[in-house]
């Protein structure tokens, strides 16, 4: 069974998370797509993320109605920050039967080499890409283990939502509606 692993900070999760989701568990052959719920990225600073629970629940008051989207909260068990490559050896060995696949945005492609181990990746793992404008992939059109997609383009980020939210604007219909109401009974973001 192919399963995608889409992983992210998920500070919030929103539309544009929830469709590139369901993009590639419904038009690739992927049977189902884990969003995993990354506690720190190696790439990012830790500074204006929310707790990592409150990210979790909000990732899985997003997903409730989709049963091919599941959330893992499989880096919270492992060292921090968290690498790509270490959470892939781990699931591979809890779940030798699936074949894991990653998603990821041409952002993250165009990074790639910055990754840890990021030839073993290439190596041992194929990663689906979603488009995202701006970016140079150009040097990874050819490569045998990456496939772009024809993924919808979202101009929404979880910066853009966490400046509306401190500037006191709707973020309505840009989160579900459980994870607005989640946002906003915790006070987060402010």
């Amino acid at each position: 069974m192919k399963t995608g692993l889409f992983f992210g900070s998920f500070n919030p999760i929103h539309i544009g998370h929830l469709i590139i989701a369901n993009y590639m568990a419904s038009f690739t052959d992927l049977k189902e797509v884990w969003l995993v719920v990354s506690p720190q990225n190696p790439l990012k600073l830790k500074s204006g993320l929310a707790n990592m629970y409150d990210r979790l629940e909000m990732a899985r008051l997003a997903i409730e109605s989709a049963p091919q989207i599941k959330v893992s909260d499989i880096e919270f068990k492992l060292p921090q920050p968290s690498y790509t490559i270490d959470t892939l050896t781990y699931l591979h060995e809890k779940y030798p039967d699936k074949k894991f696949v990653l998603i990821m945005g041409a952002d993250n492609l165009a990074s790639l080499k910055k990754w840890k181990n990021y030839q073993v990746l290439l190596s041992n793992y194929q990663i689906f890409v979603y488009p995202r404008h701006g970016f140079d992939t150009s040097q990874w059109e050819k490569h045998s283990s990456i496939t772009f997609t024809d993924t919808p383009v979202m101009e929404i980020s979880s910066t853009f939502i966490r400046k509306a939210l401190k500037e006191k604007k709707s973020i309505q219909f840009f989160v579900p509606d459980q994870v607005l109401t989640f946002i906003e009974s915790k006070g987060l973001y402010k």
